[in-house]
């Protein structure tokens, strides 16, 4: 079923452009968008290359895909993002670790080998083969008890739909550089993830899902602090309280 009409007029609204300034950046007349959207006509190939630029998203997503309903299918330009690694003589992967001086120079370098080779690289016991892992070292303190400095292992998630929410993850992002927060997912309803700091001196805030270049949901971290006790661990109760919290941001959100 073609979905382009929906997704072009959802993706055009939701980018907070009218039909003209649309046109503009396609090539065509303004009718022309207006045919698009209502299905009375289809757009030659080369505009629908310009278009997926425009939206930052791939082909076969904006013409198959209900992305209004279901949220991004895919997180990067390409249908499957081919992950940089590093090996050992075995073939076995490296866990690659992107110090905190390391982490701008990592959004420019992450899909390069070279760039990859050079990074610090470590194994750690029980942990799945199955997966990859990346070793991101935090800053700050927004996320106590855990210190800064603290390497946080995560795994490679392919989609931002399997991300969990409540759970820990470490996002790189176009604008925001890396961050480790804990996540909500409202892709489907509002096409962004909704961050969370366990300290709560930091406001939570929205990241649109077209700027996260990759998600690693947290396994575990290393660190040559010791939690502080008193502290706590995160209970059942707080982790209700805060999606409660969360929600009702989002809706302050959605309804600005």
């Amino acid at each position: 079923m073609n979905r382009l009409p929906g997704n072009l007029r959802f993706l055009r609204k939701r980018a907070g452009m009218t039909q003209g300034q649309l046109a503009e950046k396609i090539g065509v007349q303004r009718s022309m968008i207006s045919a698009y959207e209502d299905g009375r006509s289809d757009p030659k190939l080369a505009a629908l290359e310009v278009m997926a630029s425009v939206f930052d998203i791939v082909i076969d997503e904006l013409l198959f895909w209900d992305i209004e309903s279901n949220g991004r299918r895919y997180l990067q330009q390409n249908k499957l993002k081919i992950l940089t690694v590093t090996l050992d003589d075995q073939e076995e992967e490296w866990i690659s670790m992107v110090g905190a001086k390391a982490s701008a120079g990592y959004l420019n370098g992450y899909a390069d080998p070279e760039y990859m080779e050079n990074l610090p690289n470590f194994r750690l016991p029980n942990l799945s083969k199955d997966k990859t892992y990346r070793a991101f070292e935090i800053s700050g303190d927004s996320m106590l008890p855990l210190m800064p400095g603290t390497l946080i292992i995560g795994a490679y998630l392919e989609h931002g739909m399997e991300i969990k929410n409540g759970k820990t993850y470490v996002l790189v992002t176009k604008s925001e550089g890396i961050v480790y927060k804990r996540v909500f997912n409202y892709i489907a309803e509002h096409g962004k993830l909704f961050v969370v700091s366990d300290n709560d001196r930091y406001k939570p805030y929205d990241i649109p899902i077209e700027e996260v270049l990759e998600i690693w949901e947290a396994k575990a971290y290393v660190s040559a602090h010791f939690p502080d006790p008193s502290s706590g661990p995160l209970t059942i109760e707080d982790l209700g309280k805060m999606i409660r919290e969360v929600q009702q941001d989002i809706r302050k959100i959605s309804g600005s």
